[in-house]
């Protein structure tokens, strides 16, 4: 019963208000039943939310489960059990709508260094907080729970639009999911506010310590030494709820999913300094919809869709860069947490980009993964890891 009064204000909420009731179609009826396999037929999760790998040789998958719970597991189809990589169950508000532990990112150096961070709610007041664990030098498979430094908290007014992903960029710097505070419309106007931290991708270093903060900035931030009053930690604003966010591992390029409101899902290419937008626009459209707004300075979506086909809460995956199904290599891999649809997009032809749907899926989609070798896995809400198969190929 916990899990689905928890459940519920996730689903809502991450629908953009809106529900639907249609019901899921089951597994197959709409596209080949092999473009997604169960990757681990013996381990179940509990609202997982995340899944990373350490980046370290090791092929260890890692799930974040919305709890407070990081679980490990070698990536191994036959895997048995799920070890406890870190429980801080009792720091982490998870009571209502989109909180919770939400990310999780290993430091470029985690073999030397062995620093984790993760991305949660947290009680009194309710706000964001960016912290990072050592991995015991004992036992590689367990985070001790007590070497939490908090690097950055910020409060949330609402218990929605959280943001919460996290990872490390190709120039080693640390970046932040940061969602616009909640409620309809982003009532605060977070999102177009600069002084604040909501609504935007925040980019710190982890590494260079600056003025008694536990993190530095960037030298290249775009609002670093500004006299406005612009916090220094973003790297582009103009977001709602930016829900998973990724480099290309070939490119480097940063794709970002952004939830919409009541109209548009979007995912956007995300660049140093740019506006993205909301809440003068949702989308390629004005906020609210029917009405008049100047655009000029900020940034189209390089991809969006509307809500007419039951699509309402976009998840942001991955650049296909795997060697399994050379026929997706260089498409965006990417669903609808509400729908369970899959996406392979190829924005190649900017003018035309063409969106292929992969798989229907009859479960909610918090997340996409990857492993070490770049290969494509998707969390369910129902409790099991899926893998990215030969069908999703086959239906481009």
């Amino acid at each position: 019963m916990r899990l689905l009064l928890l459940f519920l204000p996730l689903l809502l909420f991450l629908s953009s208000c809106e529900t639907t009731s249609e019901p899921f179609p089951p597994p197959g009826e709409n596209g080949d039943e092999s473009a997604i396999v169960n990757a681990f037929p013996e381990l179940s999760f509990t609202r997982p939310l995340d899944i990373q790998n350490a980046g370290d040789g090791t092929d260890r998958l890692f799930v974040v489960e919305q709890e407070g719970v990081i679980s490990v597991f070698s990536n191994d189809p036959e895997a048995q059990d799920a070890e406890v990589f870190l429980d801080i169950r009792e720091r982490v508000n998870d009571g209502a709508n989109e909180q919770g532990l939400l990310g999780l990112a290993f430091h470029p150096d985690f073999e030397s260094n062995r620093y984790v961070y993760v991305n949660y709610t947290a009680y009194g007041p309710s706000r964001t907080v960016i912290s990072r664990f050592e991995v015991s030098s004992n036992d590689p498979n367990r985070a001790d729970a007590g070497s939490e430094v908090e690097l950055l908290s910020y409060n949330q007014p609402q218990g929605n639009h959280n943001g919460g992903h996290l990872a490390f960029g190709p120039d080693g710097y640390l970046y932040i999911a940061s969602g616009d505070g909640g409620g309809g419309g982003d009532p605060g106007n977070n999102a177009q506010d600069r002084t604040n931290l909501l609504g935007a991708i925040l980019r710190i270093d982890v590494d260079n310590p600056q003025n008694g903060n536990q993190y530095g900035i960037p030298a290249d931030n775009p609002f670093v030494n500004n006299n406005e009053g612009f916090r220094e930690e973003i790297f582009a604003y103009g977001l709602r709820n930016p829900w998973r966010f990724s480099f290309d591992a070939e490119t480097e390029v940063l794709w970002a999913a952004d939830v919409g409101q009541s109209d548009r899902e979007v995912i956007h290419i995300i660049e140093n300094g740019r506006n993205y937008g909301w809440n003068i626009v949702e989308g390629s459209i004005c906020y609210p919809p029917g009405s008049s707004c100047e655009t000029d300075g900020l940034e189209m979506p390089v991809y969006e869709y509307d809500h007419s086909q039951g699509d309402r809460s976009i998840t942001g995956g991955f650049v296909y860069r795997g060697s399994a199904y050379p026929q997706l290599y260089g498409y965006y891999i990417y669903g609808d947490f509400i729908s369970g649809r899959i996406w392979a997009l190829d924005i190649s032809d900017t003018e035309n980009p063409s969106n292929t749907e992969i798989y229907n899926a009859n479960f909610n989609i918090p997340s996409f993964g990857v492993d070490e070798q770049n290969e494509i896995y998707i969390a369910g809400f129902d409790g099991t890891i899926y893998l990215l198969g030969s069908g999703a190929a086959e239906a481009l």
